[in-house]
């Protein structure tokens, strides 16, 4: 090919690796800088006690009593700003799902992995859910509520009492009932998930789980805080999540962090550059080349 220039086709080449090289430079982002800046943190200190016994299946709210609360969790947890949030999970025990922490991603990515097999004992110990969330708080002077979500069905313990205790520390106590005061079946799902009935009692009659409204009133009243309701156009928790919100917020936490400087544009910006002068360069030879003729 007497009109094609070998060196313009390498020098073609050349550019073009040299243009990717700053591509996959400036596509890895890198950053400059040391700038410091002073981070303040201001709220208050939340325990969610979310119930997790079997019924909590119920579906009188829908999609069931446990998956309403979930929802309503993750609402929460996506307009919480600066506050700490813990989870505790509890049926017959109660146990920690989620220490209280300002990761609200992790709070997101714990919630979801709730079912009602987490705890193996049944039953509705909101007892020991007060108990276990009264520890779990930090010795501090931040303001402190717990939250607890559940139907209030087959109570074990002295929750009213272990309210009235917390209180006296300091510790708010909130409760939201999940359930309609008519009730509903229990339903049994088999391993694959599908539904294979309604729990039936011993002698064969279907269990329809009541939301127990007078015991949630009472552990809200001792614990200095507020009974709402949820029903199938609201779980409560905004409610009662705008009168934490009252609570005085206080500083917990401050700290220094490097805010750095994205530098990519400067790459992409060379490597642009040299795809325009790879693009202006013709693989054919000037004219003054021309003159020097190798072939016969």
């Amino acid at each position: 090919m007497p009109a094609v220039s070998n060196a313009r086709t390498h020098i073609k080449f050349i550019l073009l690796m040299i243009a990717y090289f700053f591509f996959v430079i400036g596509i890895a982002n890198p950053q400059i800088g040391s700038k410091l800046k002073k981070v303040e943190r201001k709220g208050i200190d939340l325990v969610l006690a979310l119930d997790v016994s079997n019924s909590m299946l119920a579906e009188d709210i829908q999609p069931n009593r446990l998956e309403r609360a979930k929802q309503s969790i993750s609402k929460l947890i996506d307009n919480l700003r600066g506050d700490r949030i813990g989870i505790i999970v509890f049926a017959g025990k109660a146990y920690i799902q989620l220490p209280i922490t300002t990761d609200y991603a992790a709070a997101k990515l714990f919630l979801s992995t709730i079912n009602t097999d987490i705890v193996p004992v049944q039953g509705t110990a909101i007892g020991d859910a007060i108990e276990m969330a009264k520890t779990s708080f930090n010795e501090n002077d931040h303001s402190k509520a717990i939250v607890i979500i559940t139907d209030g069905e087959n109570h074990e313990g002295n929750a009213v009492e272990n309210a009235k205790e917390v209180a006296e520390e300091g510790i708010l106590v909130y409760t939201i009932g999940m359930g309609l005061p008519d009730g509903s079946p229990i339903p049994v799902y088999n391993k694959y998930g599908n539904r294979t009935g309604y729990k039936k009692d011993k002698q064969g009659n279907t269990v329809i789980t009541k939301l127990n409204e007078n015991m949630m009133q009472q552990i809200a009243a001792a614990g200095n805080g507020i009974y709402v309701r949820a029903n199938n156009t609201q779980a409560g928790l905004r409610k009662v999540f705008n009168e934490i919100n009252s609570l005085e917020k206080t500083e917990f936490e401050s700290k220094m962090y490097s805010d750095y400087e994205d530098r990519f544009q400067y790459f992409i910006a060379i490597g642009l550059l040299l795809l325009l002068i790879e693009f202006f360069i013709f693989e054919r030879k000037s004219k003054w080349a021309r003159r020097f003729k190798l072939f016969g």
